[in-house]
């Protein structure tokens, strides 16, 4: 069976999200500010504020 570039990436990143381990995420929110964690995930301010809402909804 084959699958699509999209299925594969569900499949197999299932605890990321914009590519970001959240683990990874969980640690360097605690003594970094949104700028420096954009820039260490190469994502924007915006994703990272995203990503912080997520971690507190869950």
């Amino acid at each position: 069976m084959r699958y699509h570039e999209k299925q594969w990436n569900a499949t197999m990143n299932n605890n990321d999200v914009f590519g970001v381990n959240l683990h990874h995420f969980m640690e360097l929110e605690k003594n970094h500010n949104y700028m420096e964690i954009a820039e260490e995930f190469g994502i924007s301010v915006g994703e990272v504020k995203m990503l912080k809402k997520k971690i507190i909804r869950s």
